[in-house]
């Protein structure tokens, strides 16, 4: 039954990424438009959505049990939490937030590796988009100012 309810998730989440892609020119192979990506992410999320529903079909239907929820609202709400910080606090602070709070989705989470991570993980992004790509996302305004 999970693999039925998952399936048919995927296939939502692929239709309403594709209805909200849809006005974005495709483009061609050779000049890709920016509706190309998220058309064709939305395939193949929805192909996955139908290969979990085959699975389904041709398994075993036993139940199993209880769905834990600790994992997907964790990892769901550090990227929502990551979105309201990122302006008002900045990437530097944004960022170990995201990972920390994200690493409370397990049970086998070890605090000095996750510290470690978030930490390297931050001043990666902020080399990345901040001075390669040159992003207009704030690093620190309650700091630095930008």
């Amino acid at each position: 039954m999970q693999n039925l309810l998952a399936g048919l998730l995927l296939i939502v989440i692929a239709a309403i990424a594709a209805w909200q892609a849809s006005p974005l020119p495709m483009g061609t192979l050779r000049h890709i438009g920016p509706g190309m990506f998220p058309i064709s992410l939305a395939g193949f999320i929805a192909l996955i959505g139908v290969a979990l529903m085959v699975t389904w079909a041709r398994g075993e239907r036993n139940s199993t049990g209880r769905w834990p929820l600790r994992g997907p609202l964790f990892i769901l709400g550090s990227a929502v939490i990551f979105g309201l910080a990122v302006r008002p606090l900045g990437l530097a602070v944004a960022g170990p937030m995201l990972v920390i709070v994200a690493a409370f989705a397990s049970h086998e989470t070890r605090w000095v590796e996750i510290i470690a991570f978030a930490a390297g993980m931050t001043v990666f992004c902020l080399v990345l988009f901040k001075y390669l790509l040159s992003l207009p996302i704030p690093v620190a305004p309650w700091l630095i100012g930008y």
